[in-house]
């Protein structure tokens, strides 16, 4: 695999937006990521990220805006090989070997990774002569891993690369796929599992109606919805009508009342259960403090997948 000695971005998207029929899938996205980078794309269902990969790899036009791979048209970029994808529909041919179906598609390519590099690389050598249809589910993944890396891509784009995995073979793709990174090239991958966004993502990009809504490290966008999240049972006084105390907020819900408290951002209640998002916790945990019967109290980070909800609720 020869790498170029160009310096424009790996992914260059500049106000690009795509609609099918009264369908705004992709509104106006601008989006650069530099070589190198692992980048998460995530999304609800219907929020644009599959668009925004089939405009990416120029499997679609954009009705507006431009999209460019290294500095050029995702055409020449996939021509040339350097640009890999692991789509969620990609059927590999069964009756075959792997070393026999990985060797056939980097012949297609103008300067293929060595079949022994892409099979390494995906965890598939103690497999490489077992026919396709011979495979578990996560081995079969790992080929089409292994098909995606056989042009020797200095960018790769995996679609929900892990669905319908158990968790074994979750954690062993993962390894290949920072194995991969580890050599300087370039990752996009959308997943539902937030999880694996957090532990492998140098950043994440969050799409709802097809816009981006925030782009950052994991822990910028847990800081950007509240620091922590403080959470309890609600006492009798505040677990059903509140009573009227004579401070600060009465004659208002409970939520209303909890909102109020030092620090906090937004206030959900399940049952009997309070939970603050806040970016002051020490201040709401004080505050709380002076409410009688406040029982279970926790305080823990934010995680992602609060500050995805978060954030996909407000982009409604």
């Amino acid at each position: 695999m020869t790498q170029t000695t160009d310096t424009s971005a790996a992914v260059s998207f500049t106000g690009v937006a795509k609609s099918f029929g009264a369908v705004r899938a992709v509104d106006g996205i601008g989006l650069d990521i530099p070589r190198g980078e692992t980048v998460a794309l995530l999304g609800r269902n219907g929020a644009g990220k599959s668009t925004t990969i089939g405009l990416l790899l120029g499997l679609d036009e954009p009705d507006a805006g431009t999209v460019r791979l290294f500095g050029g048209p995702p055409s020449r970029a996939v021509a040339a090989g350097r640009v890999g994808a692991m789509l969620q529909d990609g059927r590999p041919i069964r009756r075959v070997t792997v070393r026999e179906l990985v060797a056939f598609v980097a012949s297609t390519f103008p300067d293929p990774l060595p079949v022994a590099e892409a099979l390494g690389l995906a965890g598939l050598t103690d497999v490489a002569d077992r026919r396709i249809d011979k495979l578990s589910g996560g081995q079969l993944q790992r080929v089409r891993f292994a098909v995606a890396l056989a042009g020797g891509p200095e960018l790769i784009v995996l679609d929900e690369p892990t669905a319908a995995l158990d968790v074994e073979a979750r954690r062993s793709f993962w390894g290949s796929m920072r194995a991969y990174a580890e050599r300087g090239n370039t990752v996009l991958f959308s997943t539902h599992y937030l999880e694996e966004a957090d532990t492998n993502a140098d950043r994440i990009v969050v799409i709802d109606h097809g816009r981006i809504v925030a782009d950052g490290t994991s822990e910028l966008i847990k800081g950007s919805v509240g620091g922590h999240l403080v959470s309890f049972d609600l006492p009798d006084d505040l677990a059903g009508e509140p009573a009227e105390p004579a401070s600060q907020g009465a004659g208002l819900g409970t939520e209303e009342r909890l909102g109020l408290l030092p620090g906090v951002i937004s206030v959900e209640i399940r049952g009997r259960r309070a939970r603050l998002r806040t970016d002051d916790s020490d201040a709401t945990v004080v505050a709380l403090a002076g409410l009688d019967a406040i029982r279970r109290l926790e305080v823990a980070p934010a995680t992602l997948e609060d500050a995805f909800l978060a954030l996909t609720k407000e982009a409604v």
